[in-house]
Protein backbone atom coordinates (compact mmCIF):
# COMPACT_ATOMS: atom_id res chain seq x y z
CA UNK A 1 0.00 0.00 0.00
CA UNK A 2 2.73 2.48 0.77
CA UNK A 3 4.61 1.56 -2.46
CA UNK A 4 1.74 2.16 -4.41
CA UNK A 5 1.13 5.33 -2.74
CA UNK A 6 4.24 6.49 -3.29
CA UNK A 7 4.34 5.33 -7.09
CA UNK A 8 0.57 6.33 -8.48
CA UNK A 9 -0.44 9.83 -8.50
CA UNK A 10 -4.04 8.45 -9.03
CA UNK A 11 -3.94 6.74 -5.43
CA UNK A 12 -1.98 9.44 -3.65
CA UNK A 13 -5.22 11.54 -5.18
CA UNK A 14 -7.89 8.83 -3.85
CA UNK A 15 -6.95 8.33 -0.84
CA UNK A 16 -6.09 11.56 0.16
CA UNK A 17 -9.61 12.38 -0.94
CA UNK A 18 -10.83 9.61 0.90
CA UNK A 19 -8.54 10.54 4.13
CA UNK A 20 -10.42 14.20 3.73
CA UNK A 21 -14.14 13.29 3.14
CA UNK A 22 -13.89 10.54 6.26
CA UNK A 23 -12.73 13.03 8.39
CA UNK A 24 -15.48 15.50 7.53
CA UNK A 25 -17.95 13.00 8.02
CA UNK A 26 -16.68 12.08 11.14
CA UNK A 27 -16.21 15.20 12.48
CA UNK A 28 -19.99 16.57 11.02
CA UNK A 29 -21.37 12.78 11.74
CA UNK A 30 -19.56 13.44 15.69
CA UNK A 31 -21.18 16.86 15.78
CA UNK A 32 -25.05 15.85 15.15
CA UNK A 33 -24.39 12.85 17.05
CA UNK A 34 -23.53 15.19 20.15
CA UNK A 35 -26.37 17.48 18.72
CA UNK A 36 -29.22 14.81 18.61
CA UNK A 37 -28.13 13.07 22.32
CA UNK A 38 -28.19 16.67 23.75
CA UNK A 39 -31.84 17.50 22.01
CA UNK A 40 -33.25 14.18 22.96
CA UNK A 41 -31.42 14.81 26.57
CA UNK A 42 -33.23 18.47 26.83
CA UNK A 43 -36.61 17.20 25.49
CA UNK A 44 -36.37 14.25 28.10
CA UNK A 45 -35.74 16.34 30.62
CA UNK A 46 -38.20 19.30 30.17
CA UNK A 47 -41.03 16.12 29.69
CA UNK A 48 -39.73 14.49 33.19
CA UNK A 49 -39.51 17.74 34.87
CA UNK A 50 -43.14 18.49 33.88
CA UNK A 51 -44.33 15.05 34.78
CA UNK A 52 -42.73 15.45 38.13
CA UNK A 53 -44.37 18.01 39.09
CA UNK A 54 -47.71 16.77 38.27
CA UNK A 55 -46.41 13.90 40.35
CA UNK A 56 -46.09 16.41 43.39
CA UNK A 57 -49.24 17.96 43.22
CA UNK A 58 -50.97 15.10 42.99
CA UNK A 59 -49.50 13.18 45.75
CA UNK A 60 -49.77 16.51 48.34
CA UNK A 61 -53.26 16.51 46.66
CA UNK A 62 -53.69 12.84 47.97
CA UNK A 63 -52.43 13.44 51.27
CA UNK A 64 -54.04 16.62 52.36
CA UNK A 65 -57.23 14.96 51.26
CA UNK A 66 -56.19 12.30 53.70
CA UNK A 67 -57.02 12.01 57.70
CA UNK A 68 -53.85 10.26 58.85
CA UNK A 69 -54.46 9.18 62.78
CA UNK A 70 -51.59 6.47 63.36
CA UNK A 71 -48.73 4.92 61.30
CA UNK A 72 -50.82 2.23 59.71
CA UNK A 73 -52.92 5.02 58.24
CA UNK A 74 -50.02 6.50 57.15
CA UNK A 75 -48.07 3.37 55.76
CA UNK A 76 -51.51 2.27 53.87
CA UNK A 77 -51.75 6.08 52.00
CA UNK A 78 -48.23 5.90 50.96
CA UNK A 79 -48.03 2.24 50.03
CA UNK A 80 -51.25 3.16 47.31
CA UNK A 81 -48.91 6.84 46.20
CA UNK A 82 -46.75 4.30 44.79
CA UNK A 83 -48.02 2.18 41.99
CA UNK A 84 -50.18 4.88 41.33
CA UNK A 85 -47.60 7.26 40.46
CA UNK A 86 -45.63 4.84 38.70
CA UNK A 87 -48.57 3.89 35.97
CA UNK A 88 -49.33 7.69 35.71
CA UNK A 89 -45.35 8.06 33.92
CA UNK A 90 -47.01 9.83 31.03
CA UNK A 91 -45.15 9.17 28.27
CA UNK A 92 -42.73 6.36 29.78
CA UNK A 93 -43.20 3.68 32.42
CA UNK A 94 -41.14 5.16 36.22
CA UNK A 95 -40.05 4.12 39.32
CA UNK A 96 -40.71 5.65 42.73
CA UNK A 97 -39.44 5.73 45.78
CA UNK A 98 -40.56 7.79 48.77
CA UNK A 99 -37.75 8.06 51.48
CA UNK A 100 -38.13 9.60 55.07
CA UNK A 101 -35.35 12.07 55.24
CA UNK A 102 -32.71 10.93 57.91
CA UNK A 103 -32.17 13.12 61.57
CA UNK A 104 -36.24 12.25 63.05
CA UNK A 105 -37.73 10.39 65.53
CA UNK A 106 -38.17 6.49 64.19
CA UNK A 107 -41.84 5.29 63.53
CA UNK A 108 -42.47 1.99 64.74
CA UNK A 109 -44.26 0.11 61.91
CA UNK A 110 -43.34 2.70 59.07
CA UNK A 111 -41.15 1.43 56.08
CA UNK A 112 -40.22 3.46 53.29
CA UNK A 113 -42.57 2.06 50.34
CA UNK A 114 -40.30 2.06 46.88
CA UNK A 115 -41.04 0.23 43.16
CA UNK A 116 -40.68 -3.03 43.18
CA UNK A 117 -37.93 -3.56 41.07
CA UNK A 118 -35.78 0.03 41.83
CA UNK A 119 -32.24 0.01 42.44
CA UNK A 120 -31.61 2.42 45.56
CA UNK A 121 -27.97 3.12 43.57
CA UNK A 122 -29.95 4.92 41.04
CA UNK A 123 -30.62 7.82 44.13
CA UNK A 124 -27.30 8.95 45.02
CA UNK A 125 -26.47 10.25 48.37
CA UNK A 126 -25.51 13.51 46.89
CA UNK A 127 -28.86 13.84 45.54
CA UNK A 128 -30.45 13.34 48.51
CA UNK A 129 -28.16 16.09 50.45
CA UNK A 130 -29.01 18.13 47.52
CA UNK A 131 -32.86 17.37 48.19
CA UNK A 132 -33.03 18.52 51.52
CA UNK A 133 -31.26 21.76 51.26
CA UNK A 134 -33.67 22.40 48.32
CA UNK A 135 -37.41 22.75 49.72
CA UNK A 136 -40.17 23.50 47.51
CA UNK A 137 -38.14 22.79 44.21
CA UNK A 138 -37.32 19.50 41.98
CA UNK A 139 -33.34 18.33 42.12
CA UNK A 140 -32.01 16.21 39.61
CA UNK A 141 -29.52 13.64 38.25
CA UNK A 142 -28.14 11.89 35.11
CA UNK A 143 -27.77 7.83 36.34
CA UNK A 144 -27.18 4.89 34.61
CA UNK A 145 -29.84 2.39 35.32
CA UNK A 146 -29.56 -1.23 34.70
CA UNK A 147 -31.95 -2.70 32.06
CA UNK A 148 -31.14 -6.73 31.07
CA UNK A 149 -27.61 -7.52 30.63
CA UNK A 150 -27.07 -3.07 29.80
CA UNK A 151 -26.52 -0.31 31.41
CA UNK A 152 -29.09 2.37 29.83
CA UNK A 153 -28.88 6.58 30.13
CA UNK A 154 -31.65 7.68 33.04
CA UNK A 155 -32.48 10.84 35.14
CA UNK A 156 -33.48 10.76 38.85
CA UNK A 157 -35.90 14.08 39.85
CA UNK A 158 -36.10 14.06 44.02
CA UNK A 159 -37.96 16.87 45.91
CA UNK A 160 -39.02 16.92 49.58
CA UNK A 161 -42.43 16.58 50.84
CA UNK A 162 -43.81 17.66 54.47
CA UNK A 163 -46.51 14.79 55.83
CA UNK A 164 -48.38 15.51 58.64
CA UNK A 165 -47.67 13.22 62.25
CA UNK A 166 -44.93 11.54 60.38
CA UNK A 167 -42.25 14.38 59.62
CA UNK A 168 -40.11 15.42 56.23
CA UNK A 169 -40.39 12.57 53.32
CA UNK A 170 -38.08 12.66 49.87
CA UNK A 171 -40.28 11.86 46.90
CA UNK A 172 -38.07 10.33 44.00
CA UNK A 173 -39.19 9.53 40.29
CA UNK A 174 -36.48 7.39 38.22
CA UNK A 175 -37.32 7.71 34.41
CA UNK A 176 -35.66 5.42 32.23
CA UNK A 177 -34.00 7.14 28.73
CA UNK A 178 -33.51 3.50 27.24
CA UNK A 179 -36.26 4.81 24.03
CA UNK A 180 -34.19 7.80 23.67
CA UNK A 181 -31.06 5.87 23.79
CA UNK A 182 -32.23 3.64 21.19
CA UNK A 183 -33.46 6.70 18.93
CA UNK A 184 -29.94 7.94 19.25
CA UNK A 185 -28.39 4.64 18.21
CA UNK A 186 -30.74 4.18 15.46
CA UNK A 187 -29.77 7.94 14.25
CA UNK A 188 -26.42 6.96 14.62
CA UNK A 189 -26.06 4.07 12.70
CA UNK A 190 -28.02 5.99 9.90
CA UNK A 191 -25.46 8.24 10.25
CA UNK A 192 -22.21 5.56 10.10
CA UNK A 193 -24.42 3.74 6.69
CA UNK A 194 -24.51 7.01 5.26
CA UNK A 195 -21.63 7.89 5.90
CA UNK A 196 -19.77 4.69 4.24
CA UNK A 197 -22.17 4.94 1.02
CA UNK A 198 -21.11 8.89 1.10
CA UNK A 199 -17.32 7.99 1.25
CA UNK A 200 -17.75 5.24 -1.41
CA UNK A 201 -19.10 7.81 -3.62
CA UNK A 202 -16.51 10.39 -3.06
CA UNK A 203 -14.18 7.82 -3.90
CA UNK A 204 -15.44 6.83 -7.07
CA UNK A 205 -15.73 10.58 -7.88
CA UNK A 206 -12.39 11.70 -6.89
CA UNK A 207 -11.04 8.31 -9.00
CA UNK A 208 -13.20 9.34 -12.21
CA UNK A 209 -12.05 12.93 -11.78
CA UNK A 210 -8.50 12.42 -11.23
CA UNK A 211 -7.93 10.03 -13.80
CA UNK A 212 -9.14 12.28 -16.25
CA UNK A 213 -6.37 14.69 -15.02
CA UNK A 214 -4.32 11.77 -14.09
CA UNK A 215 -3.78 9.94 -17.63
CA UNK A 216 -2.87 12.32 -19.52
CA UNK A 217 -0.04 12.99 -17.35
CA UNK A 218 0.81 9.57 -17.07
CA UNK A 219 0.95 9.28 -21.19
CA UNK A 220 3.34 12.08 -21.12
CA UNK A 221 5.39 10.68 -18.28
CA UNK A 222 5.08 7.17 -20.56
CA UNK A 223 5.87 9.21 -23.66
CA UNK A 224 9.25 11.47 -22.21
CA UNK A 225 9.95 7.78 -20.80
CA UNK A 226 10.20 6.49 -24.66
CA UNK A 227 11.79 9.27 -25.46
CA UNK A 228 14.65 9.28 -23.46
CA UNK A 229 15.49 5.64 -24.64
CA UNK A 230 15.74 6.50 -28.52
CA UNK A 231 12.35 6.57 -29.61
CA UNK A 232 12.21 9.92 -30.74
CA UNK A 233 8.76 9.74 -33.07
CA UNK A 234 6.78 9.12 -29.92
CA UNK A 235 3.95 12.00 -29.47
CA UNK A 236 0.78 12.71 -27.57
CA UNK A 237 -2.79 12.71 -28.72
CA UNK A 238 -4.16 16.58 -29.08
CA UNK A 239 -7.86 16.46 -28.20
CA UNK A 240 -9.88 19.49 -26.73
CA UNK A 241 -8.90 23.14 -25.66
CA UNK A 242 -7.81 22.79 -21.94
CA UNK A 243 -4.62 23.19 -20.61
CA UNK A 244 -4.32 19.21 -20.79
CA UNK A 245 -4.56 19.86 -25.00
CA UNK A 246 -1.52 22.76 -24.42
CA UNK A 247 0.48 19.99 -22.79
CA UNK A 248 -0.03 17.82 -25.38
CA UNK A 249 0.33 20.13 -28.19
CA UNK A 250 3.42 21.65 -26.01
CA UNK A 251 4.96 18.31 -25.25
CA UNK A 252 5.14 17.42 -28.86
CA UNK A 253 6.63 20.54 -30.26
CA UNK A 254 9.29 19.55 -28.04
CA UNK A 255 9.33 16.53 -28.68
CA UNK A 256 9.61 17.21 -32.43
CA UNK A 257 11.85 20.11 -32.00
CA UNK A 258 14.78 17.66 -29.52
CA UNK A 259 13.91 15.32 -32.34
CA UNK A 260 15.60 17.37 -35.02
CA UNK A 261 18.21 18.14 -32.68
CA UNK A 262 19.00 15.07 -32.11
CA UNK A 263 19.26 13.72 -35.54
CA UNK A 264 21.06 16.76 -36.75
CA UNK A 265 23.81 16.03 -33.98
CA UNK A 266 23.93 12.31 -34.89
CA UNK A 267 24.24 13.42 -38.32
CA UNK A 268 27.16 15.67 -37.31
CA UNK A 269 28.61 13.23 -35.52
CA UNK A 270 28.81 10.22 -38.12
CA UNK A 271 30.12 12.78 -40.38
CA UNK A 272 32.93 13.59 -37.48
CA UNK A 273 33.47 9.83 -37.28
CA UNK A 274 33.18 8.95 -40.90
CA UNK A 275 35.74 12.14 -41.37
CA UNK A 276 38.20 10.76 -38.72
CA UNK A 277 37.80 7.13 -40.04
CA UNK A 278 38.70 8.31 -43.56
CA UNK A 279 41.31 11.00 -42.68
CA UNK A 280 43.26 8.42 -40.67
CA UNK A 281 42.93 5.82 -43.82
CA UNK A 282 44.07 7.75 -45.84
CA UNK A 283 46.85 9.57 -43.69
CA UNK A 284 48.27 5.72 -42.96
CA UNK A 285 49.62 5.13 -46.81
CA UNK A 286 51.93 8.43 -46.98
CA UNK A 287 52.69 7.88 -43.38
CA UNK A 288 53.96 4.62 -44.47
CA UNK A 289 56.15 6.10 -47.01
CA UNK A 290 57.12 9.38 -44.77
CA UNK A 291 58.02 6.72 -41.73
CA UNK A 292 60.27 4.31 -44.12
CA UNK A 293 62.11 7.95 -45.25
CA UNK A 294 62.67 8.81 -41.64
CA UNK A 295 64.38 5.14 -40.85
CA UNK A 296 66.69 5.40 -43.38
CA UNK A 297 67.83 9.23 -42.14
CA UNK A 298 67.69 7.98 -38.69
CA UNK A 299 69.77 4.68 -39.34
CA UNK A 300 72.58 7.07 -41.92
CA UNK A 301 72.29 10.27 -39.48
CA UNK A 302 75.70 9.10 -38.33
CA UNK A 303 77.03 10.40 -42.07
CA UNK A 304 75.37 13.56 -41.74
CA UNK A 305 76.29 16.88 -39.97
CA UNK A 306 75.57 17.34 -36.58
CA UNK A 307 72.76 19.48 -37.02
CA UNK A 308 71.16 17.52 -39.86
CA UNK A 309 71.66 14.40 -37.78
CA UNK A 310 69.70 15.88 -34.41
CA UNK A 311 66.82 16.90 -37.40
CA UNK A 312 67.03 13.01 -38.27
CA UNK A 313 66.38 12.52 -34.90
CA UNK A 314 63.26 14.76 -33.82
CA UNK A 315 62.16 14.13 -36.80
CA UNK A 316 61.92 10.08 -35.79
CA UNK A 317 60.53 11.12 -32.68
CA UNK A 318 57.86 13.34 -34.40
CA UNK A 319 57.44 10.10 -36.96
CA UNK A 320 56.72 7.58 -34.26
CA UNK A 321 54.27 9.99 -32.23
CA UNK A 322 52.33 10.29 -35.20
CA UNK A 323 52.09 6.93 -36.11
CA UNK A 324 50.53 6.37 -32.67
CA UNK A 325 47.83 9.10 -33.19
CA UNK A 326 47.02 7.44 -36.48
CA UNK A 327 46.74 4.25 -34.92
CA UNK A 328 44.72 5.64 -32.05
CA UNK A 329 42.47 7.66 -34.19
CA UNK A 330 41.80 4.35 -36.18
CA UNK A 331 40.85 2.36 -32.78
CA UNK A 332 38.91 5.04 -31.82
CA UNK A 333 36.98 5.34 -34.86
CA UNK A 334 36.40 1.23 -35.01
CA UNK A 335 34.82 1.57 -31.54
CA UNK A 336 32.72 4.79 -32.33
CA UNK A 337 31.73 2.58 -35.65
CA UNK A 338 30.98 -0.23 -33.71
CA UNK A 339 33.33 -2.61 -35.77
CA UNK A 340 35.02 -3.30 -32.88
CA UNK A 341 35.56 -7.96 -32.32
CA UNK A 342 37.29 -8.77 -29.14
CA UNK A 343 38.90 -12.12 -29.37
CA UNK A 344 38.05 -13.40 -25.52
CA UNK A 345 39.97 -16.03 -24.41
CA UNK A 346 40.37 -17.69 -20.75
CA UNK A 347 43.69 -16.17 -20.03
CA UNK A 348 46.04 -15.48 -16.32
CA UNK A 349 45.04 -11.98 -15.70
CA UNK A 350 48.35 -11.95 -13.59
CA UNK A 351 50.68 -13.05 -16.27
CA UNK A 352 49.08 -10.44 -18.32
CA UNK A 353 49.69 -7.71 -15.83
CA UNK A 354 53.24 -9.11 -15.80
CA UNK A 355 53.97 -8.87 -19.29
CA UNK A 356 52.46 -5.11 -19.26
CA UNK A 357 54.94 -4.37 -16.54
CA UNK A 358 57.99 -5.61 -18.12
CA UNK A 359 57.43 -3.55 -21.25
CA UNK A 360 57.11 -0.68 -19.90
CA UNK A 361 59.97 -1.36 -17.40
CA UNK A 362 62.73 0.66 -19.85
CA UNK A 363 60.47 3.77 -19.73
CA UNK A 364 60.56 3.26 -16.01
CA UNK A 365 64.38 3.06 -15.86
CA UNK A 366 64.79 6.08 -17.29
CA UNK A 367 62.31 7.77 -15.14
CA UNK A 368 63.74 6.44 -11.79
CA UNK A 369 60.66 4.85 -10.88
CA UNK A 370 60.30 1.19 -9.27
CA UNK A 371 57.27 -1.15 -10.60
CA UNK A 372 55.82 -3.32 -7.73
CA UNK A 373 53.67 -6.32 -8.50
CA UNK A 374 51.15 -7.62 -5.36
CA UNK A 375 49.60 -10.42 -6.23
CA UNK A 376 48.51 -14.12 -4.54
CA UNK A 377 50.78 -16.90 -5.76
CA UNK A 378 48.23 -19.06 -7.22
CA UNK A 379 47.04 -17.82 -10.79
CA UNK A 380 43.87 -16.15 -11.69
CA UNK A 381 42.18 -16.49 -14.53
CA UNK A 382 39.59 -14.67 -16.14
CA UNK A 383 37.78 -14.70 -19.94
CA UNK A 384 39.52 -11.26 -21.61
CA UNK A 385 40.68 -10.23 -24.99
CA UNK A 386 44.37 -9.97 -23.17
CA UNK A 387 45.76 -7.62 -26.13
CA UNK A 388 43.29 -5.00 -25.40
CA UNK A 389 44.21 -5.43 -21.85
CA UNK A 390 47.67 -5.55 -21.82
CA UNK A 391 47.57 -2.25 -23.77
CA UNK A 392 45.40 -0.70 -21.18
CA UNK A 393 47.81 -1.50 -18.17
CA UNK A 394 50.66 -0.19 -20.61
CA UNK A 395 48.55 2.76 -20.80
CA UNK A 396 47.80 3.42 -17.30
CA UNK A 397 51.32 3.01 -16.17
CA UNK A 398 52.84 5.14 -18.77
CA UNK A 399 50.72 7.77 -16.90
CA UNK A 400 51.36 6.61 -13.62
CA UNK A 401 55.45 6.75 -14.77
CA UNK A 402 55.05 10.34 -16.20
CA UNK A 403 52.65 11.46 -13.25
CA UNK A 404 54.67 9.55 -10.17
CA UNK A 405 57.60 12.48 -9.69
CA UNK A 406 59.78 9.56 -9.79
CA UNK A 407 57.98 7.54 -6.52
CA UNK A 408 57.30 3.91 -6.70
CA UNK A 409 54.19 2.37 -8.40
CA UNK A 410 52.37 -0.22 -7.18
CA UNK A 411 50.15 -2.62 -9.33
CA UNK A 412 47.57 -4.69 -7.17
CA UNK A 413 45.85 -8.06 -8.38
CA UNK A 414 42.66 -9.46 -6.94
CA UNK A 415 39.81 -11.45 -7.84
CA UNK A 416 36.90 -12.58 -5.66
CA UNK A 417 34.00 -15.40 -6.92
CA UNK A 418 32.61 -12.74 -9.48
CA UNK A 419 35.50 -10.50 -10.54
CA UNK A 420 39.22 -9.87 -10.81
CA UNK A 421 40.56 -6.23 -10.59
CA UNK A 422 44.09 -4.36 -11.18
CA UNK A 423 44.71 -1.63 -9.60
CA UNK A 424 47.74 0.87 -10.90
CA UNK A 425 48.04 3.16 -8.02
CA UNK A 426 51.20 6.26 -8.13
CA UNK A 427 51.98 8.64 -5.62
CA UNK A 428 52.43 11.82 -7.17
CA UNK A 429 50.50 15.15 -7.92
CA UNK A 430 46.97 13.55 -8.32
CA UNK A 431 44.12 15.53 -9.83
CA UNK A 432 41.38 17.69 -8.63
CA UNK A 433 37.78 17.00 -8.47
CA UNK A 434 36.96 18.99 -11.67
CA UNK A 435 40.01 17.28 -13.52
CA UNK A 436 38.81 13.78 -12.56
CA UNK A 437 35.60 14.67 -14.50
CA UNK A 438 37.50 14.74 -17.47
CA UNK A 439 39.91 12.55 -17.39
CA UNK A 440 38.39 9.99 -19.78
CA UNK A 441 37.60 12.83 -22.15
CA UNK A 442 39.24 12.79 -25.54
CA UNK A 443 42.73 14.83 -26.14
CA UNK A 444 42.14 15.61 -22.84
CA UNK A 445 45.17 17.03 -20.65
CA UNK A 446 45.03 18.01 -16.90
CA UNK A 447 48.07 20.72 -18.17
CA UNK A 448 48.25 21.83 -21.25
CA UNK A 449 51.14 24.22 -20.39
CA UNK A 450 52.78 21.16 -19.52
CA UNK A 451 54.76 19.00 -22.02
CA UNK A 452 55.01 15.67 -22.25
CA UNK A 453 57.92 13.24 -21.88
CA UNK A 454 56.26 10.18 -23.15
CA UNK A 455 54.16 11.55 -25.99
CA UNK A 456 50.98 10.32 -25.10
CA UNK A 457 47.97 10.99 -27.89
CA UNK A 458 45.28 12.12 -25.58
CA UNK A 459 43.24 9.30 -26.71
CA UNK A 460 44.82 6.05 -24.35
CA UNK A 461 42.39 6.83 -21.59
CA UNK A 462 39.15 7.22 -23.44
CA UNK A 463 40.32 4.10 -25.34
CA UNK A 464 41.04 2.40 -22.39
CA UNK A 465 37.89 3.00 -20.73
CA UNK A 466 36.68 1.53 -24.40
CA UNK A 467 38.69 -1.23 -23.57
CA UNK A 468 36.90 -1.71 -19.81
CA UNK A 469 33.63 -1.36 -21.47
CA UNK A 470 34.02 -3.71 -24.37
CA UNK A 471 34.66 -6.62 -21.18
CA UNK A 472 31.30 -5.40 -19.45
CA UNK A 473 34.04 -4.41 -16.60
CA UNK A 474 34.62 -0.55 -14.70
CA UNK A 475 37.71 1.55 -15.13
CA UNK A 476 37.44 4.03 -11.89
CA UNK A 477 39.92 6.24 -10.50
CA UNK A 478 40.50 8.00 -7.18
CA UNK A 479 43.13 11.36 -6.84
CA UNK A 480 44.15 14.03 -4.47
CA UNK A 481 46.00 16.30 -4.87
CA UNK A 482 49.69 15.86 -3.60
CA UNK A 483 48.68 12.67 -2.43
CA UNK A 484 48.56 10.56 -5.75
CA UNK A 485 46.11 8.45 -8.35
CA UNK A 486 44.54 5.40 -8.04
CA UNK A 487 42.54 3.33 -11.38
CA UNK A 488 41.06 0.00 -10.56
CA UNK A 489 39.94 -2.19 -13.76
CA UNK A 490 37.55 -4.40 -12.51
CA UNK A 491 36.56 -7.24 -14.61
CA UNK A 492 34.50 -10.13 -14.66
CA UNK A 493 35.50 -13.61 -14.74
CA UNK A 494 33.60 -14.88 -17.88
CA UNK A 495 32.30 -12.29 -20.56
CA UNK A 496 28.90 -12.88 -19.82
CA UNK A 497 29.10 -12.36 -15.89
CA UNK A 498 27.68 -9.30 -14.36
CA UNK A 499 30.00 -7.90 -11.46
CA UNK A 500 28.49 -6.71 -8.37
CA UNK A 501 31.20 -5.71 -6.36
CA UNK A 502 35.27 -5.11 -6.83
CA UNK A 503 37.76 -7.51 -5.06
CA UNK A 504 39.83 -4.03 -4.32
CA UNK A 505 39.14 -1.55 -2.51
CA UNK A 506 39.32 2.45 -4.22
CA UNK A 507 41.33 4.79 -2.56
CA UNK A 508 44.15 1.51 -2.01
CA UNK A 509 44.49 0.66 1.48
CA UNK A 510 47.36 2.78 2.33
CA UNK A 511 46.84 6.01 0.03
CA UNK A 512 43.45 7.42 1.68
CA UNK A 513 45.31 9.94 3.74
Amino acid sequence: MISLFRRSLTARAVLTTVFLGGLSVAIIGSFLSYSLANSFYQNRLSQVLTETERAVDSVQTTIAASSLTDETALQTLLNSVVPSLEIAGGSAPRQVALLRSPGQGQLQLFQSPISQNLDLRSIPDQLRQEVRQSPGRLTYTPVSLAEGQADVPGITVGTPIAIPIAGDFELYLVYSLSAEQRALELVQNALAIGGFFLLALIAAASFFVTRRVVAPVEEAAEAAREISEGKLDKRLPEAGQDIIATLASSFNKMATSLQTQIERLDALSRMQRRFVSDVSHELRTPMTTIKLAGEVLFSNRSKLEPALSRSAELLQDQIERFDRLLSDLLEISRYDAGAIVPEFEVHDVKAVASAAIKSIEPLAKDRNTSLHLLAPEESIRAEIDARRIERLLRNLLSNAIEHGGGKDVTVEVGENLQAVAICVTDRGVGMSRNELERVFDRFWRADPARQRSVGGTGLGLAISKEDSALHRGWLQVWSKPKVGTSFRLTLPKTKDAVIANSPLPLPPRGLEA
